[in-house]
């Protein structure tokens, strides 16, 4: 897996401040999409083992909040499983700090129901994120005053309640509300 770029301190991409990965690789081609550059599974470099202690060592703060994933597309099958084993070591090593990851996927969807996406990583992967940030980039939906996201179809999800539930469950400042009705 390469990657585009590591942000040290984001503060946009889920609340406080957080460590977030630009995963290179995407096949949805979103029109008007910010990341365009990081379509090609080759953007940037590559993935190591060097940048996944940087990052370990970045999320040791106190004030870092957490992780967050973006792209590219983390749920492409090929970059799930070079994340899925650096989800395993964050959380194992920091099981207080929130992982976020940002997917044009669906989670009832392509990652809940057979798909292209839906592949032996995606239900661990799942298990380990707490927020999913779903949807595709829709250009007419576009929305500078949406929190964490760019388009008003995108939803943001309390992934462990919404996988407790077995159904989408909003994700709203750190608590849950009402499943999302469809």
């Amino acid at each position: 897996m390469h990657y585009a770029t590591i942000k040290w301190a984001d503060v946009a991409n889920g609340p406080g401040v957080r460590v977030s990965l630009f995963v290179s690789g995407c096949t949805h081609h979103c029109p008007g999409c910010f990341n365009e550059e990081a379509w090609d599974f080759c953007y940037g470099q590559p993935f190591t083992q060097v940048e996944e202690d940087k990052i370990l060592e970045a999320l040791a703060p106190s004030y870092l909040k957490g992780l967050s994933l973006l792209g590219g597309e983390p749920f492409e099958p090929a970059n799930q499983a070079v994340l899925l084993p650096f989800l395993r070591r964050v959380k194992e090593k920091y099981p207080d700090k929130e992982i976020w990851c940002y997917s044009g996927y669906t989670l009832d969807g392509e990652l809940w129901q057979d798909s292209r996406a839906r592949c032996e990583h995606t239900d661990e992967m799942l298990s380990l994120i707490d927020v999913l940030v779903d949807g595709r980039f829709v250009e007419e939906l576009k929305d500078l005053n949406l929190r964490f996201r760019g388009s008003a179809n995108q939803r943001i999800i309390d992934v462990p309640s919404s996988l407790k539930a077995h159904q989408v469950v909003e994700w709203k400042g750190g608590h849950t509300i009402q499943p999302i009705q469809k």
